[in-house]
């Protein structure tokens, strides 16, 4: 049987595939997950996107993830490399390496100050989105009243458009989304955000917001958690649905993969039980939630084929329209 690198290499060639987001554990000098990531290419992967922090943690947290994450890539740069700029993903596919940047999940890691986006940037941080569930200065989240982009998210919008770092709307409210997308003179993501017309979640999104994010550039990346799919289904049919109903609605230039594998399960239940107002239990966050991993991309690829999509169409959203994305806006 072919590995999974082998059948998704036979299929779309020299393409790039990427994971647009990943957790790892947010536990600074603990490097055990990490080798985890050697399965991630061998299963065909060429890029993926780590985060480096959410929701109330603050700039030291995130900075210490930085420094640990960094550090590990650097003391394994026969196999990994950080992606500075879309040609490092290239460059890191043609030398047979695992290409990493990183998010961050909710301007609370700036600590009130938009000039703090420049030294993620620096540090690989790619990508940023709005509020994590709850409200923050700079924003309202998707699970309580959303007042909209404040005076502070704008400023830190107008500086991501600056140094090159892509806005992201998942996890935030309706109107601080709608308004981030009018706000931002470069295409806006929503990182890993599901249609809310397949499966009703306060974390999925409307069609028009997929719409407004589609003519702006943007790209929607389908995420594999069971709670967002589903009855907490990660079934690789259900996650398809979510993914043919995307490419139907807003076309396929604006459809990517972003998993959002937890790779250690026991943290996310620990957090949530810690958490919830962030993780409401009634919401379906907790321990048990069934998620997509990695190394299922060729499962995904081989529903998709059976479905007859197109190989355009599978080049674009395994990762060439988060390349796309990275080369417009990535400075």
């Amino acid at each position: 049987m072919q590995s999974g690198r082998a059948y998704i290499s036979e299929l779309l060639g020299d393409s790039i595939v990427w994971d647009n987001h990943a957790c790892m554990p947010l536990r600074p000098n603990d490097d055990s997950f990490l080798p985890q990531l050697e399965r991630v290419h061998d299963s065909g992967i060429d890029a993926i996107t780590l985060n480096v922090g959410c929701g109330g943690q603050g700039v030291e947290e995130h900075f210490r993830m930085l420094a640990s994450f960094r550090s590990w890539i650097h003391e394994n740069s026969g196999k990994y490399c950080i992606a500075r700029h879309a040609s490092d993903v290239l460059k890191a596919k043609a030398n047979g390496k695992l290409s990493i940047c990183f998010d961050v999940e909710g301007m609370d890691a700036l600590g009130g100050q938009a000039s703090m986006v420049e030294p993620y940037y620096a540090l690989g941080v790619r990508w940023m989105l709005v509020a994590y569930n709850l409200a923050n200065l700079a924003g309202g989240g998707c699970l309580e009243n959303d007042g909209g982009l404040t005076a502070f998210g704008r400023a830190v919008v107008t500086e991501m458009n600056r140094v090159g770092m892509v806005p992201c709307g998942s996890h935030t409210g309706y109107r601080t989304a709608r308004e981030l997308i009018d706000a931002s003179s470069t295409p806006v993501i929503f990182s890993h955000s599901n249609p809310r017309a397949v499966w009703d979640h306060p974390r999925n999104i409307p069609d028009d917001l997929m719409i407004a994010c589609a003519e702006r550039g943007g790209v929607i990346g389908i995420n594999g958690i069971g709670i967002f799919l589903g009855h907490n289904d990660s079934s690789i049919a259900t996650f398809a649905d979510h993914v043919e109903y995307a490419l139907d609605k807003v076309g396929d230039d604006h459809v990517g993969i972003a998993l959002d594998y937890v790779f250690d399960d026991q943290e996310v239940a620990q957090f949530a039980a810690a958490n919830p107002s962030m993780f409401p239990s009634e919401a379906g966050y907790g321990a048990g939630m069934a998620m997509i991993k990695p190394w299922q991309f060729d499962a995904m690829l081989e529903e998709f084929a059976r479905r007859k999509f197109e190989l355009p169409t599978l080049c674009k959203l395994f990762g060439q329209n988060h390349l796309r994305i990275a080369t417009e806006v990535w400075r």
